[in-house]
């Protein structure tokens, strides 16, 4: 009977939080790039702030300046101060095995290719053919926007050195390239001639959409238009490139915000979703709180 009893207690009790949990995962995140990590053993709040990679204006405000303040250090997601980052980039932008763009598409295809990029890039297909073509495309991104390009990570990094900061890495840039690694380079390729086809209309529009949601602090929103992308390098790989990334980097967050406040700078689509660096962290027992 006692057992009894005490299975009736517990089913309400589990009830409740699968409920709390439930309506945790569903709640709207708040509008916000920056955010506060406090509780569950951390001293001295981090901080977790949302970039990207290519924008107009870096949005580095008052606030941010103020988590700069606060903290001993600037994670980006990779360490883009070591010495050795573009040394490593160059000898890892080739295919594998002998495989070329040119021999993954038409003879049709390669025209266009070539003509888009001797106008966009000023190289001709023949001078990076064995380039991987994730590569061309970062080449391209300043064309997409109409102002010169600035990059969030990067304007975070002049700032920490300014400050005498140490810059660091959630993961290696041999972890973040090989990321593309698992994307064939059949479907990276097809992305690029439909670059070209289109000459960049389709990426053009999506851009201005980040843009303006980036501006806005819309986390959730950022998330959405990166699932829903037409480039299928990141709608049918952001299981890759977004959750298991999330999920790799917050033991690292967890260690370092309780040994030294941080201020943690990824991607803004990072954040949001319920796999979101933000609800993962929450799930864990910590207090994440936007900053308005």
């Amino acid at each position: 009977m006692i057992k009894v009893i005490v299975n009736l207690v517990k089913f309400p009790i589990l009830i409740t939080l699968m409920l709390v949990s439930y309506f945790a995962n569903a709640q709207k995140l708040d509008n916000a790039l920056l955010w506060k990590i406090s509780g569950n053993g951390v001293e001295k709040p981090s901080y977790l702030y949302g970039t990207m990679h290519a924008v107009c204006e870096t949005n580095i405000d008052t606030d941010v300046m103020k988590a700069f303040d606060e903290t001993n250090q600037l994670y980006l997601e990779i360490d883009m101060d070591d010495p050795n980052l573009q040394t490593t980039m160059m000898g890892s932008m080739m295919m594998k095995d002998g495989v070329t763009i040119s021999s993954l598409i038409t003879e049709e295809e390669s025209k266009i290719v070539d003509s888009f990029l001797k106008e966009n890039i000023g190289f001709s297909l023949k001078m990076i053919d064995t380039f991987k073509p994730f590569m061309l495309s970062s080449m391209y991104l300043p064309k997409l926007l109409d102002c010169p390009m600035k990059a969030v990570d990067m304007e975070l990094m002049k700032i920490a050195t300014a400050q005498n900061k140490e810059v660091l890495g959630l993961e290696t840039i041999e972890d973040q390239l090989s990321l593309f690694d698992k994307i064939p380079y059949k479907t990276q390729i097809e992305e690029i001639v439909k670059t070209a086809k289109n000459n960049m209309t389709d990426d053009r529009n999506e851009m201005t959409k980040m843009l303006a949601v980036y501006k806005s602090e819309n986390i959730e929103e950022m998330l959405a238009l990166t699932q829903d992308s037409k480039n299928k390098m990141f709608s049918d790989f952001a299981d890759d490139l977004l959750t298991k990334r999330n999920q790799n980097w917050i033991p690292i967050i967890e260690k370092t915000a309780k040994e030294s406040p941080t201020l943690f700078a990824v991607g803004a689509a990072h954040l949001a979703g319920k796999d979101g660096v933000i609800k993962l962290l929450r799930r864990k027992g910590y207090k994440v709180e936007a900053i308005k």
